[in-house]
């Protein structure tokens, strides 16, 4: 009895010190373990819907189609933030302490902030959907964007405008935006831009984002003179803004970022969105026929989540295949996939192309922003998004526009 027991005790303190030494953060044989905090019931949590099942389908279509990651299964953990800050934190310390997972994807600027230092203490590499440039700001270790962020959009939209722009003097433009970080994410980048490029940044009109009218702002612009309107605000206040400035009879062309759309944008506008809303947009459209698009549809087909083009759904499978390759490229390099391999694998990326479904990505150790091209797309109301000029580096002198 007294050898048997001792024998169970030694048998235990192995078990207990495999335990011990197994590697931090990487999950069980055969899975690999993603956290997602994502807004799926909050405020503008159409985008988080979307960005989720893409994210989904796209790791679903890993596992069914390509056998996983050398026969390992991608598991996502998905948790509702609601867009409120405590909850993405609990989410994220839930994914670093309990779930132990590899990779983690964070959502707003807000959220992705406040759950920066758990990602960092525990070193868990992670991609945040928000693109706001304030995520990169240092320190940048584990945080990554998917690709340029609201830099992007500011220089690529004013560099547009001052392509087409006709006459002697500068292009006069008007910013109107959310009173918030989300909002007042495009002044900076948009001042730095037109300092340097003779550009007058003619007025800037914040409101809270529950304002259901924008006349007055929307009146200070045009008194203002601005010739051009560069927006920064979701989906339902564009719509607003297209009622006021048709109210006042106010024609300038309507500028915003890539997160201009949603599902329910053109269902909101029909018949006021017409041809006037252009956006930056950093990856492909269905017109492009290119392998990325053409995963897409093969998405679409297989799982049915959505029938047509949504750039929230893009974005999705952009995060999630980013992941993908990541994990890829740290079996190759050093056999295995834990968050350090993981994270020193993506910083070795150097043009990894992936179909042009987003361009190619570069990361480094000083540098997590992955790409820095751009290109201009006309929103029409009927959900196409139609190419205006091709993809440039802003301030390279690449930019070219498309006559159609």
């Amino acid at each position: 009895m007294y050898k048997a027991t001792s024998r169970l005790i030694a048998v235990l303190a192995v078990m207990a010190l495999a335990v011990i030494m197994a590697p931090v953060g990487k999950s069980a044989a055969g899975t690999i373990k993603v956290g997602a905090a994502i807004n799926l019931t909050g405020p503008a949590s159409t985008f988080g819907q979307y960005h989720a099942k893409g994210h989904q389908d796209y790791f679903n279509y890993v596992n069914d189609v390509k056998g996983g990651i050398a026969g390992d299964k991608i598991e996502l953990i998905l948790v509702d933030t609601g867009y409120k800050v405590p909850e993405a934190i609990a989410a994220v310390r839930k994914f670093a302490v309990r779930d132990k997972v590899d990779m983690i994807a964070t959502w707003s600027a807000g959220e992705g902030l406040a759950a920066k230092p758990i990602v960092q203490r525990y070193q868990i590499p992670t991609i945040n959907y928000s693109t706001s440039w304030e995520i990169l700001e240092p320190p940048i270790d584990y945080f990554y964007l998917p690709f340029g962020s609201y830099r992007l959009d500011c220089y690529a939209i004013l560099e547009y405008i001052r392509t087409i722009h006709r006459g002697k003097e500068p292009p006069k433009v008007g910013l109107l935006t959310y009173n918030n970080a989300y909002g007042r994410s495009i002044h900076k980048p948009s001042r730095e831009y037109a300092e340097k490029h003779d550009i007058s940044i003619v007025a800037i009109e914040e409101f809270p984002a529950k304002t259901v009218d924008l006349t007055t702002e929307l009146l200070r612009l045009k008194k203002s003179g601005a010739e051009y309107i560069f927006m920064q605000m979701l989906p339902a206040a564009i719509i607003t803004t297209f009622k006021c400035a048709d109210r006042i009879n106010y024609t300038p062309p309507f500028f915003g970022t890539w997160t201009s759309t949603d599902p329910d944008f053109f269902k909101m506008g029909k018949g006021l969105i017409g041809d006037r809303l252009i956006i930056q947009f950093p990856g492909a459209v269905p017109s492009d026929q290119s392998e990325g698009i053409a995963v897409l549809k093969e998405l679409w087909a297989r799982y049915k989540t959505v029938d047509t083009f949504d750039a929230s759904y893009w974005e999705g499978v952009v995060v999630a295949m980013i992941m993908e390759r990541a994990f890829l490229r740290a079996k190759e390099k050093f056999g295995k996939i834990t968050r350090d391999a993981v994270n020193s694998a993506m910083e070795s990326f150097s043009n990894e192309p992936f179909g042009g479904l987003v361009p190619d990505i570069t990361y480094t150790k000083d540098n997590h922003e992955g790409s820095f091209t751009s290109r201009i797309v006309r929103v029409r109301e009927d959900g196409q998004f139609i190419p205006l000029t091709n993809f440039f580096v802003p301030g390279a002198g690449e930019i070219k526009l498309i006559t159609h």
